[in-house]
C-alpha cells in the first residue's frame, strides 16, 4: 500500500505544471521583438538601415540607397531584392523589420 502512495505521489508530481525561469524568459524576448520598431526602406537614414537590420553594413547601405535613388521609392519590401548584395537569405532575416510607406 505504501508503494502505491508513493508511486501516485511521484506521477503527480512529474505531470504537474511548473513555470520555469527559461520559459518567462522566453516570453519576454519575444514580446521585446514585437516592441521593435520597423525600418522603413523609404525614410531610414544610411545609419538606421546599418543599425536595426540583421547583415547590412556600409557597403550594402550603399547600395539600398543608391536603388532608391535610381529606380524612386520603395513600393514593397521584396523590391529590396533588386538592390545589389540583397538576396532572398537576407531579406528573409529582416523581413519582419522592414516596412514600406
Amino acid at each position: 500500500m505504501v508503494f502505491g502512495v508513493l508511486t501516485s505521489l511521484s506521477v503527480v508530481a512529474i505531470a504537474a505544471p511548473s513555470t520555469t525561469p527559461e520559459v518567462s524568459a522566453l516570453v519576454q524576448l519575444s514580446s521585446m521583438d514585437q516592441l521593435t520598431p520597423k525600418v522603413n526602406l523609404n525614410a531610414a537614414d544610411a545609419e538606421t538601415l546599418r543599425r536595426d537590420l540583421f547583415g547590412i553594413g556600409a557597403t550594402k547601405v550603399k547600395a539600398i540607397i543608391a536603388y532608391s535613388e535610381s529606380n524612386g521609392s520603395f513600393t514593397a519590401v521584396d523590391e529590396s531584392l533588386e538592390v545589389k548584395r540583397i538576396g532572398k537569405s537576407l531579406l528573409e532575416k529582416n523581413r519582419d523589420r522592414l516596412e514600406v510607406k
